[in-house]
């Protein structure tokens, strides 16, 4: 997306816990935790990704995207799809994503990246005049 912008990745505080998983000092039930919502909004909101779950093994995890932001209003908390972030690019100024990985299996979901979208700073800069020398 073109409005993409202040992204954080959250692979290192994953890996992080997933060590601690398996080296036994964190248990499964306690990063197994998803909510019935989040595991509806993986249901229908969801992307398929290509990383299988790494507690369970049994199945690809699935992405889910949640929009916030004070122009949201109403909209803010929601999942949304692929197809409605980009409309929602155009349409707001600014808002914030969450990119969660969900297991519908086992319940294992963590946040893995957060980024800005919105119209905020595109196409700031006026074009500049010609003048009759140029």
């Amino acid at each position: 997306m073109l409005t993409q912008r202040q992204v954080v990745d959250y692979a290192l505080q994953r890996r992080a816990l997933l060590a601690e998983v398996y080296a036994g000092r964190v248990g499964t039930m306690e990063v197994c935790d998803a909510s019935p919502y989040l595991l509806r909004a993986a249901k229908f909101h969801g992307r398929p990704s290509d990383v299988t779950c790494p507690v369970c093994r049994k199945e690809p995890l699935t992405l889910v995207s949640w929009v916030y932001g004070d122009e949201l209003k109403h909209a803010a908390g929601s999942a949304r799809t692929v197809e409605e972030l980009t409309r929602m690019a155009n349409l707001f100024e600014e808002f914030t994503v969450y990119v969660v990985e969900v297991c519908r299996t086992c319940s294992w979901n963590h946040l893995v990246q957060s980024y800005v979208l919105g119209t905020r700073g595109v196409n700031s800069r006026k074009p500049r005049r010609r003048t009759a020398a140029e």
